[in-house]
C-alpha cells in the first residue's frame, strides 16, 4: 500500500505558509508516500517562478502541476526544459517549454516503485488552442504503460462534465484522478467502477476570505464595471484544500480517498 497526496491550487504567500505548516505533520500522520501539488499560483496569486518551485520542494512537495497560469511568469519557461518534477499540461500547443509527464521513482523498503504524473488542461471555458485532453491523454498513457503502473492524473479544467467524462474515459487506466482550477473543493470523492480514484476539483489551499484567492472587492468591482486591473492575493482565513489516494502498488488501483479541508492559523 501507498498513499499519495495531492494539494490543491496554492495561493500565493498564504497558501505556502500552510503548506510549510501543516505538511510535514500530514506526511508522518497520513503516512504519506508521494505528494503532488498544484503549484500554478504560488507566485502571487499567478504563475510560478523557479524561486516559487524551489519553495515547494523545500516543503516536502515531490511533484508540482501547473495550469492555464504556467505562463504568467516569463522566467519559468527555460526552467520547465530543465526541471523534471515541475510539469505544464501535456495538451498545450506546440512551442511549449517542458512537458506534462513526468515519472518518479520511490523507495518502499528494497523495492523501488514508479509513479506516473500526467499533467493536462480542459478546452471548455478554457484556451480553445489547447490540443484534445482525450487524445493526449491516449497517446501519453501509451508512453507510460511500461514504465509506471501507478498513473495519476491533474486535470486543469473549468466544467464538471468535461473532468468527469475524461474521468471516465481513463477509468481503469489511470490510479487516480485530481481536478483543479476552480478553486472550489467538490465533496464527490470516490473510487470509480474500474478502480480509479477521482474528485472533480481538489480545492484552493489558500485565503478562502476571498473569491477564489483574491480580494473580494477587486473581483465584484470588475463584475460591476467590467474594469480590469491587476489582482491581489487576499488575506485572513487560510485553509488547506487536498485528497489522499491509497493506492494498491501491486494492481495500480485505488483503494481508498479521503478529502481534506484544514483550517490553518499562524498565530
Amino acid at each position: 500500500m501507498i498513499r499519495i497526496l495531492f494539494i490543491g491550487d496554492i495561493i500565493g504567500k498564504p497558501g505556502r505558509e500552510a503548506v510549510s505548516a501543516l505538511l510535514p505533520g500530514l506526511i508522518k500522520e497520513k503516512e504519506i508516500t508521494f505528494t503532488i501539488a498544484n503549484g500554478e499560483n504560488t507566485a502571487g496569486g499567478f504563475g510560478i517562478t523557479p524561486d516559487m518551485f524551489r519553495k515547494l520542494d523545500s516543503y516536502g512537495i515531490d511533484a508540482v502541476t501547473t495550469g492555464n497560469h504556467i505562463r504568467d511568469k516569463r522566467e519559468i519557461f527555460p526552467f520547465l526544459a530543465l526541471e523534471p518534477r515541475l510539469l505544464r499540461p501535456h495538451n498545450l500547443p506546440p512551442g511549449n517549454s517542458g512537458t506534462g509527464i513526468g515519472v518518479y521513482e520511490i523507495q518502499k523498503g528494497s523495492r523501488s516503485i514508479s509513479i506516473g504524473v500526467l499533467n493536462l488542461s480542459g478546452r471548455i471555458f478554457m484556451d480553445p488552442l489547447n490540443d484534445d485532453p482525450f487524445r493526449t491523454a491516449d497517446k501519453a498513457l501509451g508512453e507510460l504503460k511500461d514504465r509506471a503502473k501507478i498513473i495519476f492524473v491533474d486535470f486543469h479544467a473549468e466544467a464538471t462534465s468535461e473532468k468527469y467524462a475524461l474521468a471516465c474515459y481513463l477509468d481503469g487506466r489511470i490510479t487516480a484522478f485530481a481536478g483543479t482550477h476552480t478553486h472550489v473543493q467538490t465533496a464527490d470523492e470516490k473510487i470509480l467502477g474500474k478502480g480509479t480514484g477521482y474528485i472533480t476539483d481538489a480545492g484552493m489551499t489558500g485565503p478562502f476570505d476571498s473569491v477564489i484567492g483574491v480580494k473580494k472587492e477587486m473581483v465584484i468591482k470588475r463584475f460591476l464595471t467590467g474594469h480590469s486591473e491587476k489582482f491581489e492575493t487576499a488575506k485572513g482565513l487560510v485553509r488547506f484544500n487536498g485528497i489522499i489516494y491509497t493506492i494498491d502498488e501491486e494492481s495500480g488501483k485505488t483503494t481508498g480517498v479521503e478529502r481534506l479541508d484544514i483550517a490553518y492559523d499562524k498565530e
